[in-house]
């Protein structure tokens, strides 16, 4: 028996594309086991065991093996960012690591573990065990690019990204998030290839440019394989879009009554969360565009330091919205409690328009839906995610934000009219569809994804 071990990272993006990819291998090599690796952490991720049942029964050939929890005291972490605790947390599973892949080995040969980007400490692991690492990027190939490169631009500066006005997650050159994401890109290189969740007619300048060896400046670029879009069904949380009967969210139920492309939807990821202040210029901004809308409200984050990596509680609208706003929009608008099925909301005939936060599962979804976005980036690579999306590939507006990040209610209705009436909103719905229709292209047979599937494998056989 041949097997692949797939280790995510516990996020909820980071998982479900890893998920997705061991479906896809599946799929069109039947033969290889599959078995993913699963950390629980003790932070918020978004809701992760609803969407892994789910898998487990649609996908009986998947298994998933828990590893043991560990033990990481929040409060003593002192930088601001969850990549830092993610890194971390990581680290620490070497042990249980080691002791599930001998466990594996013993019945069958592993060909392959493929580790997300915040897994690069599972390398040595994996090289004391003879077995080869690829890495799954779960973002684009023009931020891989970046991370490839950004060794170079580390050794030729002493200031700090944040000062160089590079949309990175890693902006302060003191954080310890920093240090761990300058590690990671320097092993980058040093794996037996990088997956992608792309496809080339997506971002051609960039694959071209890593393929060519441009972003490794002091070493060779090992093998990239761009195999996607790869974006998962829906159901990966029971209950949300505000119930509904026979199991049917209720926010696709509003949905099947409303005309044909007139529904601009607002969601903004597993993780994404604003101020009261910020939700209220958000439902303000709304109203006063007089447009249809379906949008997903959470809670703000919490004050309180110890638990600003914990979920926050379900959102009281009525206190957190302007007063009378459900009442006012009742006829147009519909305002769902902290979830919705997203890419089932994409792919609805009555959706015309996407405000997001630029992760890039949520960049695929929409790009797969052919559906034109409004970019309002918040957190890890989404501002570099943003540049892409409007500036290289032209496939959205951009939310304008004040230095705090703050968007008014005036920008909001500007925003939203521009993507649903102008002239420029109605060329990037074009440049959508066209590209919906290439990435259904690159995964057809013969199509680019498929291709670089096929030699993914062949590197795995041929060792």
């Amino acid at each position: 028996m041949e097997s692949v071990v797939l280790y995510p990272s516990p996020g909820m993006g980071h998982l479900i594309s890893m998920v997705e990819l061991g479906n896809l291998i599946l799929k069109h090599h039947p033969s290889f086991s599959i078995t993913i690796l699963i950390v629980t952490p003790p932070y918020n991720t978004g809701s992760t065991a609803p969407y892994l049942s789910r898998v487990s029964s649609t996908f009986p050939s998947i298994s998933f093996l828990h590893l043991p929890t560990i033990s990481l005291p929040l409060d003593s972490f002192h930088s601001p960012h969850l990549e830092t605790l993610v890194f971390e947390l990581l680290r620490l599973n070497n042990p249980n690591l080691h002791q599930a892949l001998l466990s594996i080995s013993d019945h069958s040969t592993v060909r392959a573990l493929i580790i997300d980007f915040f897994c690069t400490a599972a390398l040595p692991v994996a090289a004391q065990l003879n077995i080869p690492s690829y890495y799954f990027f779960t973002s684009g190939a023009a931020c891989l690019a970046s991370f490839l490169y950004f060794p170079f631009i580390h050794n030729q500066t002493t200031k700090s990204f944040k000062d160089l006005n590079i949309h990175l997650p890693m902006l302060d050159r003191e954080d310890k998030a920093y240090e761990f994401f300058l590690d990671m890109s320097v092993h980058l290189p040093r794996s037996a290839g990088i997956i992608i969740n792309t496809f080339e007619a997506l971002e051609p300048r960039a694959v071209k440019a890593i393929s060519d060896g441009l972003c490794v400046v002091d070493g060779l670029t090992p093998p990239i394989f761009c195999i996607g879009p790869l974006i998962a069904a829906d159901g990966r949380s029971s209950g949300g879009g505000g119930g509904g009967a026979g199991g049917v969210p209720e926010c696709l139920t509003w949905l099947d009554s409303q005309p044909k492309r007139s529904v601009l939807f607002l969601c903004f990821g597993s993780l994404g969360l604003f101020s009261e202040e910020q939700l209220k210029e958000i439902a303000i901004g709304l109203e006063r565009s007089g447009k249809r809308f379906m949008w997903v409200v959470r809670s703000p984050p919490s004050g309180d330091l110890s638990r600003r990596f914990l979920p926050p509680a379900d959102p009281d609208l009525n206190s957190l919205l302007p007063d009378g706003f459900l009442d006012r929009t009742r006829e147009r608008g519909f305002v769902v409690k902290t979830w919705a099925p997203q890419v089932a909301v994409l792919n609805h005939d009555s959706v015309g328009w996407f405000v997001t936060h630029c992760g890039w599962n949520s960049v695929l979804e929409a790009v797969c839906a052919g559906v034109p976005m409004a970019t309002w980036p918040l957190y890890a690579e989404q501002r570099f995610n943003r540049v892409v999306m409007v500036e290289e590939l032209k496939l959205a507006l951009s939310m304008e934000e004040s230095e705090e990040g703050f968007v008014t209610a005036t920008e909001v209705e500007k925003r939203v009219r521009e993507l649903m009436e102008s002239e420029e909103g109605n060329g990037l719905r074009l440049r959508v569809m066209a590209m919906k229709e290439a990435a259904e292209a690159a995964m057809s047979d013969g199509g680019s994804s498929r291709t670089a599937l096929t030699e993914l494998v062949k590197s795995w056989r041929l060792g």
